[in-house]
């Protein structure tokens, strides 16, 4: 026996507006927002001269060439720093969105401020590919920092005193910070029960999979640092094996020795080297994400959800993936819905960068597929 649904006026008002409400979610294309990593805050400027006017003015041009040299940096790898494009003020200044000024201090010849800007990341693109340098806008996950110190044959990482995990607690975050976000575990009773230094440096997987998700982390980077002593010169010497475990990357180890240099005392060489090594996890990671402008491709793909709140998450996450430009619906249906998204680089960079948006790609039966991880 066939049921019908009789549907007064009340009824398909109230139909008509979910069904509104649904073609917009789903026909509106999702395009990818003007990601923070354009964005360049707490930029110091202090500037004196003849008048509060002139310092301002001056502290101004200082300050947008600071956040944009500050920004390519962040892009690129560090063996292009000492060539990237240098740029007239005027040049900078149609680049820059907008800025917003923080903490401001002005005397009658003094102007102290820190500021915030915001780069037209289109522009900066250009720019970087025009000049012929490859750079990567992908965002890592946090990555927990574990500094296991070894000096005289002792091996400290909770330990006090430990000048290798202090030297890495006193890095600042530049400018906003780069693409690989760090943090350092804080040392309680439950980090020391869940993972020791010898089993930070041996890889334990169990234990460092459990640290990291105390942290809500993504991947795990172990410092292992040796200190010793030159026998033939007196010098201290710092032998470094970084390692970055996880899900991410594929497991593997540099290698990296400091000396000091005439006059520098241990810890000045171990902010040395936790600043370079901090340096070095960035270009690994950009060299794994490394984008040319012209890449643009499409890749046809079905989303699996269950209801539109599911919809919904999926497309706010897809808004925050740097390398799509945009994404078209082209179908949808009960329990998926079928996109054609336009992005930069290859397939194996798209599922990486999806993957710290916490979504999955992988292809079945010679389709794509997208769902949100651990569904």
């Amino acid at each position: 026996m066939k049921t019908f649904k009789v549907f007064t006026a009340r009824n398909k008002g109230i139909l008509a507006g979910v069904m509104l409400l649904m073609v917009t979610l789903f026909i509106q294309p999702a395009w990818a927002e003007a990601p923070r990593l354009f964005e360049v805050v707490g930029v110091h400027v202090d500037v004196t001269a003849d008048s509060a006017q002139a310092a301002r003015i001056q502290a101004q041009g200082d300050g947008e060439q600071k956040a944009f040299s500050m920004l390519l940096k962040r892009l690129t790898l560090s063996a292009y720093h000492n060539r990237l494009p240098k740029l007239s003020a005027e040049r900078i200044r149609e680049m820059i969105q907008d800025f917003a000024v923080v903490d401001e201090k002005v005397s009658s010849v003094r102007y102290i401020a820190d500021m915030t800007y915001h780069f037209r990341a289109p522009a900066v693109r250009s720019l970087l590919d025009r000049r012929g340098f490859p750079f990567a806008e992908t965002k890592s996950k946090p990555v927990l920092m574990l500094p296991v110190y070894q000096a005289a044959g002792a091996l400290a990482l909770w330990d006090d005193p430990n000048p290798w995990r202090k030297a890495w607690q006193d890095l600042g975050e530049e400018g906003g910070g780069g693409l690989v976000p760090m943090a350092l575990p804080i040392g309680d009773l439950q980090d020391i029960r869940t993972i020791g230094a010898e089993q930070a440096i041996e890889g334990d997987t169990q234990r460092l999979d459990e640290i990291a998700a105390r942290y809500e982390t993504g991947d795990v980077v172990v410092a292992h640092g040796i200190l010793r002593m030159d026998a033939g010169f007196g010098a201290a010497e710092l032998e470094v094996y970084l390692t970055r475990f996880g899900s991410a990357l594929q497991e593997h180890t540099v290698v990296k020795n400091f000396t000091a240099k005439k006059g520098e005392d241990i810890p000045a060489l171990l902010s040395r080297a936790a600043l370079k090594l901090k340096a070095q996890v960035e270009d690994n990671w950009k060299e794994d994400n490394l984008i040319q402008v012209g890449q643009s491709q499409v890749l046809p793909l079905q989303v699996r959800v269950k209801d539109l709140k599911g919809w919904v998450r999926v497309r706010n996450r897809l808004n925050g993936v740097a390398i799509i430009r945009h994404t078209d619906v082209v179908l949808m249906r009960q329990g998926e819905i079928h996109l054609n998204i336009n992005f930069i680089g290859d397939a194996e960079q798209l599922a990486l960068s999806l993957e710290q948006a916490d979504l999955m790609l992988w292809e079945e039966a010679g389709r794509w597929h997208l769902g949100l991880r651990g569904q």
